[in-house]
């Protein structure tokens, strides 16, 4: 597809991707090492290559994850709980790689979501350069936007590569946010029965 100046889609990215290799070889030499030596000859391309797919979240709509839903012919209206959903994402302050797990409920009303949909908006927002504060309530927003439940609740515990490695130092440090909305920020028993199941030991 022709961008105009006789410039095409692909040759756009291809220059892109050509830029952003030579700016990990400037950071290379600003680091103080030598791009050429053979350990490194392709590490440019390595890198960019990896934070595609750090950051494939962009390319996903967590929205049209969630489009396809069940009837709820049971009218089910307790907690669905997903706990410990393993994530790896990047801050937007340092690049640096926060790990953690994310737990999450809802509490139906009229539809239903298969659950593998719900980890799959997590891999979505993690993906992606931000704050862990900002995850937490990306998710619970875009559950209680597209699924219209009685209630959302999201849990995450991550530790930070930014405090572990750099700065500070302090390498058994986690941080924990959560969101509540709904029922869950409502009721407080419905709450609290949402915190009982999540720390509550694990049957397998």
């Amino acid at each position: 597809m022709d961008l105009g100046n006789g410039v095409n889609k692909e040759q756009r990215l291809q220059r892109t991707k050509s830029e952003a290799e030579e700016a990990v070889r400037l950071l290379l030499e600003y680091l103080g090492e030598d791009p050429s030596r053979d350990g490194l000859k392709e590490t440019p391309e390595r890198v960019v290559r990896a934070w595609s797919e750090y950051c494939a979240g962009y390319s996903s709509d967590p929205a049209t994850i969630l489009k396809k839903t069940f009837e709820n012919p049971e009218k089910y209206s307790e907690p669905v709980v997903l706990r410990d959903i393993s994530f790896v994402s990047h801050c937007e302050h340092h690049l640096a790689p926060i790990n953690g797990f994310v737990d999450v409920a809802y509490v139906p009303s009229e539809r239903i979501v298969g659950i593998s949909k719900i980890a799959r908006v997590v891999e979505c927002f993690s993906r992606r350069l931000q704050t862990q504060e900002t995850m937490t309530g990306q998710i619970a927003n875009i559950l209680d936007k597209v699924l219209q439940p009685k209630g959302v609740a999201v849990v995450i515990d991550a530790g930070h590569q930014c405090m572990s490695t750099r700065g500070i130092h302090k390498t058994e440090s986690s941080t924990i946010t959560s969101r509540m909305l709904g029922i869950f920020r409502d009721k407080p028993e419905t709450r609290a029965e949402f915190m009982h199941l999540i720390n509550s030991p694990k049957k397998f």
